[in-house]
């Protein structure tokens, strides 16, 4: 997708209206109290779903529950504290869920981070972007992975999804440097804005490798450019060059509810359970992933970095 058509867009065929009866189904929206989280997370209540918002803030969740619950008459909204960039805070939140529900039909890893300042690490020490978007939400998902795949062979369909929003910054990253991931010479001279691409490019380079090991147990796995959206994530950019692309991108934004579209295109629609592997676009259109995001080789690597990564922590901290 070209820089061209991330600000021109044409014009959705799908709607939120279009979402169909999602009684009975039970989906996790990482972020869900603001940007795009927030409104797929209204979406799905507005249509039956019961849904946890996973998120660092109390507060901040539980004003958007109130609000959540104004705006759709729907009151299955529920709140579990996750700290993507705390390990130790997955495992955690993991342990509530499954203390509250036995099914898991949709998981949206939609939370993370843009461009945060070179100083800023997880709790474990990686680098904040990297372990926030792609090692916390990998962790997610692989602890909820039982349940995922228990629901799959109960639901009519005998599918479940997981739909992981990455960013038009996933095409810029030549690879993945496995130096990067924690405090070196080699990160900071990577840079933020680097970073970051590497992190969404980490999104569906894992996205692709998740399809690929569980689409035959019934599990779709997509990943979706949300599209150039006013939203808060931005909120890192203070340096006069990213000052100046922020304004220059604002100049034509959308509004976070079309940004929410590709990801409840790919968790809710009848087509959307035919998409195992596929790469969303703004809004809501098969895309073209880069080509290193769907090497094979490159995706086992990531899986198997990510595998010794949380074997490692769970030794050394749980």
């Amino acid at each position: 997708m070209s820089i061209y058509s991330q600000f021109f867009v044409p014009k959705t065929k799908f709607h939120a209206e279009d979402i169909g009866d999602l009684s009975g189904k039970v989906m996790l929206v990482t972020g869900g109290y603001s940007g795009i989280g927030y409104e797929t997370t209204k979406a799905l209540l507005a249509h039956g779903a019961k849904v946890y918002i996973a998120g660092r803030s109390p507060t901040k969740a539980d004003n958007a529950i109130s609000k959540l619950r104004e705006a759709t008459g729907k009151t299955d909204v529920h709140f579990v504290e996750l700290d993507l960039a705390d390990l130790k805070s997955v495992k955690k939140a993991v342990e509530t869920y499954l203390s509250l529900e036995t099914q898991l039909h949709v998981l949206f890893n939609n939370g993370g981070v843009m461009q945060p300042p070179l100083d800023q690490f997880t709790a474990q020490k990686y680098d904040s972007q990297f372990g926030t978007n792609v090692l916390g939400h990998f962790y997610l998902t692989k602890l909820l992975l039982p349940v995922l795949l228990a629901t799959a062979q109960t639901s009519p369909d005998g599918k479940v999804r997981v739909v992981n929003t990455a960013s038009l910054g996933s095409t810029f990253a030549p690879g993945i440097d496995y130096d990067t991931m924690c405090d070196s010479p080699t990160r900071h001279k990577l840079g933020s804005i680097k970073l970051y691409n590497q992190s969404k490019l980490g999104n569906v380079v894992l996205s692709a490798e998740l399809a690929r090991r569980y689409g035959d147990q019934g599990l779709v796995s997509t990943s979706l450019n949300p599209g150039n959206l006013k939203t808060e994530i931005a909120r890192h950019w203070t340096s006069p060059g990213q000052k100046l692309m922020k304004l220059l991108g604002h100049l034509i934004v959308y509004p976070a509810h079309m940004g929410a579209l590709t990801q409840l295109y790919a968790g809710t629609s009848a087509e959307g359970a035919n998409l195992n592997g596929k790469y969303l676009v703004p809004w809501a259109r098969i895309g073209s992933p880069s080509e290193v995001s769907q090497d094979e080789e490159v995706g086992k690597k990531l899986w198997t970095w990510l595998e010794e990564q949380v074997l490692l922590v769970s030794q050394s901290e749980f």
